[in-house]
């Protein structure tokens, strides 16, 4: 009897010794199969996960397993992959897919567990927010894996146990100028550009525990103290009052490191390493006293010119870090210019 294709893949799949040439056949198996034979990849990825002989994918295969899934499906197989140390991290998203709020009693114990590493019991912390809407993670890392042990919120979690487990109201997202809906000006206009390309940012990852990527109304108490720092061009400070950057990150090809638009919410502390030293605040020689970063890409500043005000506006000025002396060149002819070129990348 001739071996089908699916047959041939799951042999070859169990067989493979190489890490990588594994990634290649797992990831044909689920693309050429996953949609017309799920039931059947679901069970050559639950074997493997059980039994393989690459203990490092068969972790992975696990979140593979959680995306294919439907929900109320494969109990018995999270359940005993929560029992797993190595299969824990990814089994716990499992099994709250598969039984929803009845495996919320199985997962608090893992959270609890001190036998379990920090990463494991973060992990059920987090799913258990997200399932629940409560704000056990509320300014937390949105990857568990980086939680402290310190920070666990594990006296919230049991006090929501003992109330019988209710759902939360979930986190409301950041508040938002109106003008991004109805720009008028150039910089309404820029900022409105740019939250459009946020916005798609925000449709592929976002958690609202940690907002990223949004233009948000400042706190009066930022605003006070950049204030009390410099006097801003009217046209970036009247930016960072009302779009102001809440961990905005640009991916682009025109940032191969990528670039980070400051808020005012760390304007002050990102000046830390250019003009003054974070350690005893004192002036960094060579750093001119006019520039104020307002953005890096892979630590190259980008800079308003203070000295150089022009209708309410100011040049930008960028230069390379780590070669001595910085050498600084003009960027773009004014900060709205920037911002739609940012907008535009």
């Amino acid at each position: 009897m001739a071996i089908t294709p699916l047959a041939a893949l799951h042999r070859k799949l169990f067989d493979e010794t190489d890490g990588v040439r594994f990634s290649t056949l797992k990831d044909r198996l689920i693309k050429k199969f996953g949609e017309t034979d799920r039931l059947a990849v679901l069970d050559i990825l639950t074997a493997y996960a059980r039994d393989g002989q690459l203990l490092h994918w068969r972790s992975s295969l696990v979140n593979e397993i959680v995306k294919l899934m439907v929900p109320q499906e494969l109990p018995a197989f999270f359940n005993w992959a929560v029992t797993t140390p190595d299969l824990a991290y990814w089994g716990i998203d499992g099994l709250l897919k598969s039984q929803g709020k009845d495996a919320y009693d199985t997962v608090v114990a893992l959270a609890l567990s001190s036998s379990l590493r920090p990463e494991v019991r973060a992990k059920a912390v987090k799913s258990l927010a997200v399932l629940s809407r409560q704000p056990f993670d509320a300014g937390l890392s949105p990857d568990p894996g980086h939680w402290k042990a310190e920070s666990l919120p594990l006296e919230e979690v049991l006090a929501w146990q003992r109330a019988g487990y209710p759902d939360g109201g979930g986190f409301a997202p950041p508040a938002t100028h109106p003008s991004l809906a109805k720009p008028q000006s150039p910089l309404d206009r820029a900022a409105a550009k740019l939250e459009k390309k946020l916005a798609f940012a925000r449709k592929q990852d976002q958690d609202l525990a940690r907002p990223a990527n949004w233009l948000v109304i400042a706190g009066g108490a930022d605003l006070a103290a950049i204030d009390e720092r410099w006097t801003l061009p009217s046209q970036y400070r009247d930016f960072l009052e009302r779009f102001s950057p809440l961990r905005v990150y640009i991916e682009s090809e025109d940032y191969f490191q990528g670039l980070n638009l400051y808020g005012a919410a760390e304007l002050l502390k990102a000046q830390h390493g250019y003009s003054c030293n974070p350690i005893d605040q004192q002036a960094i020689t060579g750093w001119p006293a006019h520039y104020v970063v307002i953005a890096d890409a892979g630590a190259d500043p980008y800079c308003l010119d203070l000295s150089a005000v022009t209708d309410g506006d100011a040049p930008i000025y960028t230069a390379e870090h780590g070669r001595g002396a910085w050498q600084f060149e003009r960027h773009a002819d004014s900060f709205v210019a920037f911002l739609e070129e940012i907008a535009a990348a």
